[in-house]
């Protein structure tokens, strides 16, 4: 199945300077890039990110800090594509809290906080990288920070086989 998925590397990916080398790793897996762009996020596009349904699920001060951090530096919004791609992405961006994030994920090699310690500072936490949860997660989210005439669609010569479509 060929999915889309959104990634965002977080303002602390960009300030450390990492973001090519996790750029990198998708490519390198096979996904395709279909959109990408480097913008500051609005207040108001980092709520439609991160809906009411964040608050529900972790409460609404969880929320205000990820809206707080998202905007807090420049981002980097990225769309790839390919074989059920939000699962592929999930596993290679690791668990949310990079202190328990597995060693060759992105969280596990490139951070190491904890969510006590971010607690203890009254902080979000930094964990350099969003990917979608789900299929309808992902269209939702790609939506927010997309427009559909900024996703490209072309065949690069590798996906002649991974990423054909059924007609």
């Amino acid at each position: 199945m060929i999915q889309r998925s959104l990634i965002l590397l977080k303002p602390d990916a960009l300030e450390r300077g990492i973001c090519g080398e996790i750029i990198t790793r998708f490519e390198r897996v096979g996904a395709k890039i279909v959109g990408m762009k480097l913008l500051v996020s609005e207040k108001d596009t980092a709520m439609r990110h991160y809906t009411e349904d964040l608050a529900q699920r972790r409460g609404e001060k969880v929320r205000e800090m990820m809206i707080q951090m998202l905007t807090s530096g420049p981002i980097m919004a990225i769309v790839v594509e390919g074989v059920e791609m939000v699962e592929i992405t999930r596993k290679m961006v690791g668990t949310t809290e990079p202190k328990s994030a597995a060693p060759g994920t992105i969280r596990g090699d490139y951070a190491h906080v904890s969510f006590q310690h971010a607690d203890d500072l009254d902080s979000p936490i930094f964990n350099l990288i969003h990917a979608s949860g789900n299929a309808e997660e992902a269209e939702a989210e790609i939506n927010v920070w997309f427009k559909p005439e900024e996703l490209v669609e072309y065949n690069p010569a590798f996906t002649k086989y991974t990423l054909k479509k059924k007609e």
